[in-house]
Protein backbone atom coordinates (compact mmCIF):
# COMPACT_ATOMS: atom_id res chain seq x y z
CA UNK A 1 0.00 0.00 0.00
CA UNK A 2 1.31 3.10 -1.13
CA UNK A 3 -0.01 6.67 0.10
CA UNK A 4 -1.19 7.78 3.81
CA UNK A 5 -1.58 5.21 6.63
CA UNK A 6 -5.22 3.93 7.16
CA UNK A 7 -6.49 3.91 10.88
CA UNK A 8 -9.23 1.89 11.38
CA UNK A 9 -10.74 2.24 15.05
CA UNK A 10 -13.28 4.25 16.86
CA UNK A 11 -14.25 7.92 17.00
CA UNK A 12 -12.52 8.45 19.87
CA UNK A 13 -9.09 8.04 21.83
CA UNK A 14 -9.17 4.76 23.26
CA UNK A 15 -5.73 2.44 21.91
CA UNK A 16 -5.63 4.58 18.57
CA UNK A 17 -5.00 7.86 20.50
CA UNK A 18 -1.03 7.58 20.90
CA UNK A 19 -0.76 6.36 17.46
CA UNK A 20 -2.26 9.34 16.29
CA UNK A 21 0.03 11.45 18.61
CA UNK A 22 2.92 9.97 17.03
CA UNK A 23 2.07 10.03 13.64
CA UNK A 24 1.43 13.78 13.99
CA UNK A 25 4.53 14.43 15.97
CA UNK A 26 6.09 12.77 12.79
CA UNK A 27 4.53 15.51 10.68
CA UNK A 28 3.03 12.27 9.05
CA UNK A 29 -0.87 12.77 7.22
CA UNK A 30 -3.18 9.80 8.03
CA UNK A 31 -6.57 8.73 6.88
CA UNK A 32 -8.88 7.02 9.21
CA UNK A 33 -12.22 4.72 8.93
CA UNK A 34 -13.95 4.70 12.29
CA UNK A 35 -15.76 1.89 13.15
CA UNK A 36 -19.76 2.11 14.29
CA UNK A 37 -21.37 -1.46 13.74
CA UNK A 38 -20.78 -4.58 15.11
CA UNK A 39 -21.12 -5.31 11.37
CA UNK A 40 -18.45 -3.44 10.44
CA UNK A 41 -16.14 -5.39 13.18
CA UNK A 42 -17.18 -8.40 11.63
CA UNK A 43 -16.36 -7.68 8.14
CA UNK A 44 -12.74 -6.69 9.09
CA UNK A 45 -12.44 -10.03 10.96
CA UNK A 46 -14.33 -12.18 8.14
CA UNK A 47 -11.60 -10.32 6.18
CA UNK A 48 -8.86 -11.39 7.96
CA UNK A 49 -7.56 -7.91 8.21
CA UNK A 50 -7.48 -8.30 12.08
CA UNK A 51 -4.69 -10.78 12.72
CA UNK A 52 -5.99 -11.46 16.95
CA UNK A 53 -9.93 -9.79 16.05
CA UNK A 54 -8.45 -6.86 17.79
CA UNK A 55 -8.06 -2.94 16.43
CA UNK A 56 -6.40 -0.58 16.39
CA UNK A 57 -5.65 -1.73 13.01
CA UNK A 58 -3.27 0.49 10.94
CA UNK A 59 -2.29 -0.01 7.69
CA UNK A 60 0.86 1.48 6.66
CA UNK A 61 3.76 0.51 3.71
CA UNK A 62 1.72 -2.63 2.71
CA UNK A 63 0.94 -4.33 6.09
CA UNK A 64 -2.03 -4.43 8.14
CA UNK A 65 -0.91 -3.58 11.64
CA UNK A 66 -2.42 -4.44 14.78
CA UNK A 67 -1.42 -4.27 18.13
CA UNK A 68 -0.76 -0.87 19.26
CA UNK A 69 2.93 -1.37 20.66
CA UNK A 70 4.02 -3.04 17.44
CA UNK A 71 2.19 -0.09 15.87
CA UNK A 72 3.85 2.68 17.82
CA UNK A 73 7.43 0.95 17.67
CA UNK A 74 7.05 0.47 13.68
CA UNK A 75 6.27 4.20 13.28
CA UNK A 76 8.68 5.60 15.69
CA UNK A 77 11.44 3.80 14.62
CA UNK A 78 10.44 4.47 10.79
CA UNK A 79 10.56 8.17 11.44
CA UNK A 80 13.49 8.83 13.36
CA UNK A 81 11.98 9.12 17.24
CA UNK A 82 13.31 5.80 18.64
CA UNK A 83 16.60 6.69 19.86
CA UNK A 84 20.37 6.46 18.27
CA UNK A 85 21.27 2.96 19.38
CA UNK A 86 19.82 -0.42 21.47
CA UNK A 87 20.53 1.70 24.72
CA UNK A 88 18.46 4.86 23.80
CA UNK A 89 15.49 2.24 22.90
CA UNK A 90 15.85 0.82 25.60
CA UNK A 91 15.37 4.05 27.81
CA UNK A 92 12.59 5.18 25.29
CA UNK A 93 10.97 1.91 25.95
CA UNK A 94 10.87 2.11 29.75
CA UNK A 95 9.40 5.86 29.47
CA UNK A 96 7.09 4.97 26.98
CA UNK A 97 5.70 1.76 29.42
CA UNK A 98 5.13 3.78 32.23
CA UNK A 99 3.12 6.73 30.63
CA UNK A 100 0.93 3.49 29.03
CA UNK A 101 0.96 2.24 32.32
CA UNK A 102 -0.62 5.48 33.73
CA UNK A 103 -2.70 6.27 30.73
CA UNK A 104 -3.69 2.89 30.78
CA UNK A 105 -6.10 4.06 34.15
CA UNK A 106 -7.63 6.70 31.80
CA UNK A 107 -8.21 5.22 29.30
CA UNK A 108 -10.85 2.63 30.92
CA UNK A 109 -11.94 5.27 33.31
CA UNK A 110 -14.98 6.21 31.14
CA UNK A 111 -15.66 1.99 30.95
CA UNK A 112 -15.86 1.92 34.60
CA UNK A 113 -19.18 2.20 36.56
CA UNK A 114 -19.45 5.59 38.21
CA UNK A 115 -19.55 4.12 41.82
CA UNK A 116 -16.25 2.21 41.44
CA UNK A 117 -14.50 5.32 39.53
CA UNK A 118 -11.77 6.32 41.59
CA UNK A 119 -9.82 9.48 40.31
CA UNK A 120 -8.24 9.69 43.07
CA UNK A 121 -5.85 6.71 42.37
CA UNK A 122 -5.32 8.43 39.26
CA UNK A 123 -4.01 11.37 40.48
CA UNK A 124 -1.93 9.71 43.35
CA UNK A 125 -0.61 7.27 40.99
CA UNK A 126 0.52 10.39 38.91
CA UNK A 127 1.94 12.45 40.94
CA UNK A 128 3.75 9.77 43.35
CA UNK A 129 4.81 7.20 40.78
CA UNK A 130 5.00 8.74 37.44
CA UNK A 131 5.76 12.46 37.22
CA UNK A 132 8.16 12.50 40.04
CA UNK A 133 10.42 9.74 37.97
CA UNK A 134 10.32 12.20 34.68
CA UNK A 135 11.05 15.28 36.37
CA UNK A 136 14.04 13.79 38.39
CA UNK A 137 15.46 12.52 34.55
CA UNK A 138 15.15 15.74 32.89
CA UNK A 139 17.02 17.52 35.92
CA UNK A 140 19.25 15.39 36.18
CA UNK A 141 20.73 15.38 32.60
CA UNK A 142 19.15 18.96 32.31
CA UNK A 143 18.10 18.05 29.16
CA UNK A 144 15.18 19.48 26.70
CA UNK A 145 14.42 15.88 26.02
CA UNK A 146 14.05 12.71 27.93
CA UNK A 147 16.67 10.35 25.82
CA UNK A 148 19.52 11.05 23.95
CA UNK A 149 18.94 14.64 23.87
CA UNK A 150 17.05 14.44 21.27
CA UNK A 151 12.95 14.19 20.41
CA UNK A 152 11.32 11.02 20.42
CA UNK A 153 8.48 8.84 20.95
CA UNK A 154 9.18 8.92 24.77
CA UNK A 155 8.53 12.57 24.81
CA UNK A 156 5.24 12.51 22.59
CA UNK A 157 3.77 10.15 24.89
CA UNK A 158 4.57 11.68 28.26
CA UNK A 159 3.13 15.13 26.88
CA UNK A 160 0.06 13.45 25.65
CA UNK A 161 -0.13 11.75 29.12
CA UNK A 162 0.18 14.83 31.00
CA UNK A 163 -2.45 16.34 29.01
CA UNK A 164 -4.66 13.30 29.98
CA UNK A 165 -4.44 13.54 33.55
CA UNK A 166 -4.32 17.54 33.66
CA UNK A 167 -8.17 16.98 31.82
CA UNK A 168 -8.74 14.74 35.18
CA UNK A 169 -6.91 17.60 37.33
CA UNK A 170 -5.76 20.85 35.86
CA UNK A 171 -3.51 21.21 39.06
CA UNK A 172 -1.25 18.33 38.55
CA UNK A 173 1.93 19.91 37.50
CA UNK A 174 2.35 22.46 40.52
CA UNK A 175 5.03 20.53 42.14
CA UNK A 176 6.72 19.81 39.02
CA UNK A 177 8.20 22.83 37.50
CA UNK A 178 10.89 20.76 35.23
CA UNK A 179 7.49 18.79 33.65
CA UNK A 180 5.75 22.15 33.61
CA UNK A 181 8.82 23.71 31.55
CA UNK A 182 8.92 20.60 29.68
CA UNK A 183 5.05 20.50 28.21
CA UNK A 184 5.31 24.14 27.44
CA UNK A 185 8.23 23.24 25.12
CA UNK A 186 7.10 20.21 23.49
CA UNK A 187 3.44 21.63 23.07
CA UNK A 188 5.71 24.27 20.82
CA UNK A 189 7.42 22.28 18.45
CA UNK A 190 5.45 22.74 15.19
CA UNK A 191 4.26 19.13 14.53
CA UNK A 192 2.56 19.08 18.02
CA UNK A 193 1.67 22.38 17.85
CA UNK A 194 -0.58 21.74 14.63
CA UNK A 195 -2.17 18.75 16.55
CA UNK A 196 -3.01 20.80 19.29
CA UNK A 197 -4.86 23.00 17.62
CA UNK A 198 -9.08 22.83 16.71
CA UNK A 199 -10.07 20.68 13.74
CA UNK A 200 -6.93 18.43 14.05
CA UNK A 201 -7.24 14.60 14.43
CA UNK A 202 -6.90 14.60 17.92
CA UNK A 203 -9.66 13.03 19.93
CA UNK A 204 -11.56 14.81 22.47
CA UNK A 205 -11.81 12.64 26.33
CA UNK A 206 -14.95 10.09 25.89
CA UNK A 207 -18.52 10.85 25.83
CA UNK A 208 -21.37 8.54 26.55
CA UNK A 209 -21.78 8.20 22.98
CA UNK A 210 -18.15 7.13 22.61
CA UNK A 211 -18.36 4.15 25.34
CA UNK A 212 -22.02 3.32 24.00
CA UNK A 213 -20.44 2.48 20.89
CA UNK A 214 -17.37 0.53 21.83
CA UNK A 215 -19.47 -1.63 23.46
CA UNK A 216 -22.20 -1.96 21.22
CA UNK A 217 -19.62 -3.15 18.34
CA UNK A 218 -17.85 -5.23 20.89
CA UNK A 219 -20.83 -6.82 22.22
CA UNK A 220 -21.03 -10.70 22.42
CA UNK A 221 -23.87 -12.01 20.07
Amino acid sequence: MSGKPKLTYFNGRGRMESIRWLLAAAGVEFEEEFLETREQYQKLIKDGALLFDQVPLVEIDGMKMVQTRAILSYIAAKYNLYGKDLKERAFIDMYVEGTADLMGMIITFAFTPPKERNLALIIERATTRYFPVYEKVLKQHGQEFLVGNQFSWADVQLLEAILMVEEKEPSVLSKFPVLQAFKARISNIPTIKKFLQPGSQRKPPPDDQYVATVIEVFKKD
